[in-house]
């Protein structure tokens, strides 16, 4: 039985896309690469932030949710994800929306615009479990994709 795990994005699956791994046997997180080459801008005020694109999905158990986290050496190089880390729930995989496909987001903190190429390691994947409180009673089902917390009941 698969518990949890990663998967090529739809519209991505021709596109040498690698799978993350960790680079220890004790490392938390799984090394995700940028699926293509992306400029992320110096920032500005007004500016969004830039989302890059994983062509990846990752599935879980429904008690568990994974964390979009920042290298360490990210700050150094000038970026900071734009949310300071994503929380992605397990119903996310296979959404309507999108797949499931999860970017990261980031602002550029240089004087100059930084490029990331294909391969490079943008971040990692934490999965984790997570715990209800005694009278929860939640019962929606997720209806959107990337950002949202929408839910049909």
């Amino acid at each position: 039985m698969r518990e949890r795990g990663f998967e090529i994005a739809k519209g991505w699956e021709n596109k040498n896309i690698n799978l993350p791994k960790r680079s220890t046997k004790h490392s938390a997180g799984y090394d995700v690469e940028a699926a293509e080459d992306i400029t992320i801008p110096a920032y500005k005020p007004g500016i969004k932030p830039t989302l890059i694109p994983t062509g990846l999905k990752a599935y879980c158990k429904e008690d568990e949710w994974y964390m979009l986290a920042n290298r360490s050496s990210g700050p150094k190089k000038g970026f900071v994800m734009a949310n300071s880390i994503g929380i992605i729930d397990s119903d996310y995989y296979n959404n309507e929306s999108n797949d499931g496909h999860f970017y990261f987001q980031y602002f550029n903190f240089q004087d100059h615009d930084i490029e990331v190429k294909k391969g490079d390691v943008i971040g990692q994947v934490i999965f984790q479990k997570f715990l209800i409180v005694d009278n929860d009673n939640a019962e929606g089902v997720r209806a959107g994709g990337f950002g949202s917390t929408d839910v049909n009941e």
